[in-house]
């Protein structure tokens, strides 16, 4: 599979509904497409790097110049085998899991295609249907929230997953528990407490949680491995799991019982699966984390949820919740008992809208 040249492009989508976390506030997303040419096949992935360095350090404009001057060079031109070959040839450049991730998964949907492949197979997914939660934004006010909740439930969902902060969390549990005490529901925090929070994070166990997602700094480990105990919660670790290495020594420490999985933060498909399987191999169940990605990430979010480790409702809910109209078709679609079946055909199952593409690319650059 020669790498012949690669293709970024910038598009600008608005969502249909902000978008809150304890960071910041979501109304329309920059998304960078990339695109291998690899011999007569193009593979596609989407970079999931933010509008600003809040969830990471990378954002959509580092990301843009860490593969044009760098990663782009490392693989123009060069012959692999398979796609997991893309990670040695990046590795001199340090970190950009979220650059990387896009590149590599774009040349793992060229190797399923050249193969005549499903990606979930190519990946060893097993999982014949995959089971969707939803995550909700901090909103405008509890009733506002309510209402979205039941609009997720009505649809299906598996899972409820909030966004919390001090002064929207405590009070905002307590009411979604006394009107469905019995849904499972989590809450994801983004990092927003603080050690000196332990008796208010304590507060949390009273609402039968699945878990607790990232309470304390997106870098640490070894508090949460403090944390932890403490709690009756399941801790579930999300922005300091970079790559295998990490989720170690969570694990080793103790530091959480459940671990999020997002293939743009630990740098590609490689990496993802690497991950998965140490959990697998410690009983660690883990789940697909979502970055408000178009059709082109789900759809590599889906197929990376069809490893048997994927035991916990993920992230992976329709393109109607997002946007007015996905670059894919057919859309990801939910099924109404909040799953989706996966599709046993090449490459990811779906395929690129490029005339609408094109209508939404503000910029685009060949490397």
């Amino acid at each position: 599979m020669k790498i012949e040249a690669i293709t970024l492009r910038e598009l600008q989508l608005p969502l249909k509904h902000f978008f809150e976390t304890s960071f910041g506030r979501t109304t329309s997303r920059r998304v960078l497409l990339v695109t291998v040419h690899c011999e007569g096949v193009e593979g596609w992935a989407e970079c999931v790097a933010g509008e600003g360095p809040f969830f990471s350090y990378e954002w959509i404009d580092t990301a843009w110049a860490t593969i044009r001057d760098f990663l782009a060079p490392a693989l123009v031109g060069k012959h692999l085998g398979q796609a997991t070959e893309a990670a040695t040839l990046m590795s001199k450049v340090r970190g950009h899991n979220m650059a990387k991730a896009a590149l590599e998964n774009a040349l793992w949907d060229a190797e399923a295609q050249q193969k005549q492949l499903p990606l979930w197979k190519l990946l060893g997914g097993t999982q014949k249907e995959i089971t969707c939660g939803v995550s909700i934004g901090i909103q405008d006010s509890h009733d506002q929230l309510i209402k979205k909740i039941e609009t997720e439930l009505a649809a299906g969902y598996q899972r409820i997953k909030i966004k919390v902060k001090p002064g929207w969390d405590l009070e905002v549990l307590a009411k979604i528990r006394r009107q469905w005490p019995g849904i499972l529901l989590s809450c994801d925090a983004n990092s927003a407490y603080r050690p000196h929070d332990l008796e208010h994070l304590r507060k949390f166990d009273d609402f039968n949680l699945l878990m607790i997602e990232q309470p304390l700094w997106d870098d640490d480990i070894f508090q949460h491995s403090k944390l932890q105990p403490e709690l009756k919660t399941s801790i579930c670790l999300d922005e300091s799991i970079r790559h295998k290495r990490d989720a170690e020594e969570a694990i080793e420490l103790g530091a959480c019982r459940i671990i999020n999985i997002k293939v743009g933060r630990v740098g590609g498909f490689t990496e993802a699966i690497a991950l998965h399987d140490l959990c697998q191999r410690h009983d660690i169940p883990v789940w697909c984390g979502g970055m408000l990605e178009t059709g082109v990430g789900r759809a590599h979010n889906v197929a990376l949820s069809t490893l048997p480790n994927f035991r916990l409702p993920g992230d992976v809910s329709a393109s109607q919740r997002y946007w007015t109209e996905d670059i894919v078709e057919p859309e990801i679609e939910v099924s109404a008992h909040g799953t989706i079946p996966i599709k046993d055909v090449p490459g990811t199952g779906y395929e690129l809208r490029k005339d609408l593409i094109a209508r939404l690319t503000v910029q685009s650059e060949q490397c």
